[in-house]
């Protein structure tokens, strides 16, 4: 990409964008400059999702396309390229796909008293995976996993003794 300046970018990644549909309001129309406004896109871009499937009102100059139609457009675009992780699988971001974790292990971390997340490396390019998990559901999150439990560390209020910095003198 040499001489396209600072923020060039190759079409894989304008591939990976979401646009999000809940930006659109669904009892207006849009022009197509404004919906390229509305998603900071060049409005060569809509008028690129018109060609394979986002309707437009009629045939007439400006092209107008109604906000619910958008909406609709761009979320049944998101549900197509989204992969869900089945029981025992987490999203590696580099792998950008669903993978068991190396060994099929992985370390439960809470975060509070009944949610935390699962931790695991990728059996293929060993990243870390992380999957958010509620104790309720860890059973069927984890799959047939081995979940090691990760200790939670100890606040400083509830150990014995006092802290090595503290301005207290213990009671004997």
């Amino acid at each position: 990409m040499v001489g396209r300046g600072p923020r060039a970018h190759s079409n894989s990644q304008t591939l990976l964008r979401r646009y999000n549909p809940r930006r659109v309001k669904i009892h207006r129309s849009y022009t197509v400059e404004e919906v390229a406004q509305l998603f900071r896109v060049h409005k060569n871009t809509v008028r690129a999702w018109v060609k394979p499937g986002l309707q437009t009102i009629d045939e007439r100059r400006p092209t107008l396309i109604l906000g619910r139609v958008l909406a609709r457009f761009l979320h049944e675009r998101r549900q197509r390229t989204r992969q869900r992780c089945q029981p025992g699988q987490f999203y590696c971001v580099r792998c950008r796909a669903p993978k068991e974790p190396a060994a099929r292990v992985a370390e439960y971390v809470p975060i509070t008293p009944i949610s935390g997340n699962l931790r695991g490396r990728c059996g293929d390019c060993g990243t870390v995976m992380w999957r958010r998990a509620s104790l309720r559901s860890l059973t069927v999150v984890a799959g047939a996993l081995d979940v090691a439990f990760q200790q939670a560390q100890q606040r400083i209020g509830d150990s014995s003794s006092s802290s090595l910095n503290s301005d207290l003198d213990e009671v004997a």
